[in-house]
């Protein structure tokens, strides 16, 4: 294997096919590095994200690059959270079995709420707890499409209700979902109104969960915001074609 270097990037570009950055490990026409922070950005809350392993091979996935951003992120692959996956979520369901909580630790899953599982809105969550500088979070996500996503919750739902409170961002399930044609935030047709990247979720609610929330969250999404504009710039603008007669009634027409 080969190396090329560019700045102070170095690509590897194995028996001449397309260069890869040693950094953000993209393809060199869609590098990231001079978008994701030189350091990953410190966060109080500790983040734990449940990769379906579908998405772990998708081009388009933004949780490799979150990783890249923040220090306290982990990825986990599977699809399911169980014991032993985590000593964090552990602890955690641990000391909730014992019914002595830390109570300097508030866990809670992102995901969308229903008759049967309620959802507290983020915000309404976190003010639950009063002065949020005595206290940490614990933000839990999944990432895949809605349907391995709301496989995923239910699979993982009697571990995570032991101990973590299920959240969501504001939603709205008779709205469809934007594409990359509408927003320059959305990388794959999203299902419904409110969905989004795993990447922006998560630093939608950094915007609430960090003091330093809003800058969090501003470079956060300038990150995603490269991304899309890169996948952007490979797609044809959709232009409606004109509707082809059939064949009997164009030559009659003719």
């Amino acid at each position: 294997m080969s190396n090329l270097i560019d700045g102070d990037h170095q690509f590897n570009h194995p028996n001449t096919r397309r260069r890869i950055c040693n950094v953000c490990e993209r393809p060199a026409t869609v590098c990231l590095c001079d978008s994701i922070p030189a350091e990953p950005l410190s966060t109080t809350t500790q983040i734990v994200i449940l990769q379906h392993p579908h998405e772990q091979r998708h081009p388009l996935a933004t949780v490799p690059v979150l990783n890249k951003c923040l220090r306290n992120c982990q990825t986990l692959i599977g699809r399911r959270f169980r014991r032993g996956d985590s000593p964090l979520l552990d602890s955690l369901h641990d000391a909730a079995a014992e019914e002595n909580p830390n109570q300097s630790l508030h866990a809670a899953f992102l995901f969308p709420g229903t008759d049967i599982t309620p959802s507290m809105e983020i915000n309404q969550w976190k003010s639950s707890f009063g002065d949020v500088d005595m206290n940490k979070f614990v933000l839990i996500a999944f990432d895949g499409t809605w349907k391995h996503a709301k496989e995923m919750v239910c699979a993982s739902f009697p571990f995570l209700s032991k101990f973590a409170t299920q959240v969501c961002l504001t939603y709205d399930f008779n709205v469809d979902g934007g594409t990359i044609f509408s927003s320059d935030l959305i990388l794959r047709k999203e299902p419904f109104g409110g969905c989004m990247s795993t990447m922006e979720a998560v630093a939608r609610c950094l915007r609430i969960l960090e003091p330093n929330g809003v800058e969090i969250e501003s470079k956060l999404i300038g990150v995603l915001r490269t991304m899309v504009r890169f996948q952007a710039s490979f797609l044809k603008s959709t232009k409606t074609r004109p509707k082809l007669l059939k064949k009997g009634k164009r030559l009659e027409k003719d």
